[in-house]
């Protein structure tokens, strides 16, 4: 009962976050309808439509009329762009773009502390509240009349900080003393007080707890803005990362991934066509590749460091692994899928077996081999940052890794930017070269 009170209780915690969420990709969706709106009004007053093309009249469902669109494609790139500038607070953008930053600057509050025989007395409290990084002190106030006296503190932003108001006080905690009210308001522990910067809130030991307000930017630690990650990029390409270039970094990542995917279709490939032509091959082999398939290639980590050890080996096995029976599935379902009356067709005009397999199965199979390759190679580049755990003292992975140890996080996403381009590029000529070998693709 333990476990699903539990399990319970981590799902509330999912659904409240997803909740949280919910706006804003609301606003997300409400974003793109809208430029979609305008894209096309523009379009539409622009270059109005007196080509041929204009008379078709079945789009809708139309496979042959659905392609992508160059514009919706860089709008979606500047977009995701701008929306990082706008929660980071990037100099690339105009400060009317910006989200509503993390609070810097001077500001006050009053807090009213009660000595133990009823009496009141107020205290100001100057904060100074600046940017993470920056020294700043603490300027000497004058302390005010009354027991309780005026204080002066420096908070970092994104940050709080305890305050033990009592310090200068003529009554302290050890007397009896504490805090009732905030700017006017009564204050207890657990209920803080919203004041002009941020708010304040009572510990259970009666200290003072400041938080400025963030804000919807995100602290650089976690998002920094573009330019950042832009300049670690030149900063890296010009000097190196750990010993080591940028490009050989990226060589050796791109090197794994390669041989790797190549290794994986040359057994994938034939061991999908023997599955895909033999009920025996499809009946021995099948229990192992559907149970194969659902293993991330994570849980090997261990096995593959055991057989193979550290080196290159055993990264290579890894994504051979993550390849292997993708393309085993793929193969498998283009042979399953070729239709029967080619295969027909071809025996009634006296085609030998040979014959058949090289120009009906092989070639009606290999849309379907592509799309697999295209899958297999995406996952071989995601599974190769886990490939360069394996004590790689190179690679894409093994940077980002690194780096994530010191919370260098323009590190981590330039990496991560680099991996998805090289992925993304790899993609495009995957599909190039789909559309030069497979030009009957989608044609019957």
């Amino acid at each position: 009962m333990e476990l699903f009170s539990d399990l319970a209780g981590e799902l509330g915690n999912i659904l409240a976050t997803l909740a949280a969420a919910v706006p804003f990709i609301l606003g997300y969706v409400l974003l793109i309808l809208l430029l979609l709106v305008v894209w096309k009004a523009v379009k539409r007053g622009l270059t109005p439509r007196r080509d041929f093309g204009s008379l078709k009249t079945v789009t809708f469902g139309d496979e042959s009329a659905v392609n992508s669109n160059f514009a919706a494609s860089v709008i979606s790139v500047v977009l995701i762009f701008v929306l990082w500038g706008a929660f980071t607070g990037s100099k690339l953008l105009p400060g009317f773009m910006h989200a509503p930053g993390a609070y810097t600057g001077e500001s006050s509050f009053t807090y009213t502390a009660m000595a133990e025989d009823g009496s009141t007395d107020d205290a100001t409290v100057s904060v100074i509240i600046h940017a993470v990084g920056e020294d700043v002190d603490a300027p000497e106030m004058p302390l005010g009349d009354g027991f309780a006296k005026d204080d002066t503190m420096v908070v970092a932003a994104y940050r709080s900080e305890l305050m033990r108001w009592d310090d200068n006080d003529e009554i302290t905690r050890d007397d009896g003393a504490m805090i009732t009210a905030v700017n006017g308001t009564p204050i207890e522990a657990g209920s803080p007080v919203a004041v002009d910067f941020g708010e304040v809130s009572l510990t259970g030991r009666g200290t003072l707890n400041v938080t400025p307000a963030t804000g919807w930017q995100m602290e650089p630690i976690w998002l920094p803005p573009p330019e950042d990650v832009w300049s670690r990029l030149m900063e890296i390409s010009t000097e190196g990362f750990r010993n080591s270039t940028l490009g050989e970094h990226l060589g050796y990542s791109l090197f794994r991934v390669i041989v790797g995917f190549v290794i994986g279709a040359m057994v994938g490939i034939p061991l999908g066509y023997a599955m895909g032509l033999s009920d025996w091959f499809r009946g021995w082999f099948d229990p192992i590749v559907e149970f194969m398939r659902p293993v991330p290639p994570l849980a090997l980590i261990p096995l593959v460091i055991i057989w193979a050890g550290i080196g290159e080996e055993g990264k290579i096995i890894l994504l051979f692994l993550a390849a292997l029976w993708i393309m085993a599935i793929g193969a498998r379902s283009g042979v399953s899928g070729v239709r029967i009356s080619k295969v027909h067709a071809a025996y009634s005009l006296g085609a030998s077996k040979w014959q058949i397999m090289r120009h009906v199965i092989i070639p009606n199979s290999l849309p379907e081999i592509f799309t697999a390759a295209r899958v297999a190679m995406g996952v071989c580049w995601g599974t190769v940052v886990a490939a360069e755990l394996v004590a790689a003292e190179k690679g894409a992975g093994m940077m980002i890794m690194t780096a994530s140890k010191f919370q260098n996080t323009d590190i981590v996403i330039m990496g991560i930017i680099l991996i998805g381009v090289i992925g993304f590029g790899i993609d495009m000529l995957m599909r190039q070269a789909e559309k030069w070998l497979v030009p009957w693709k989608g044609k019957g």
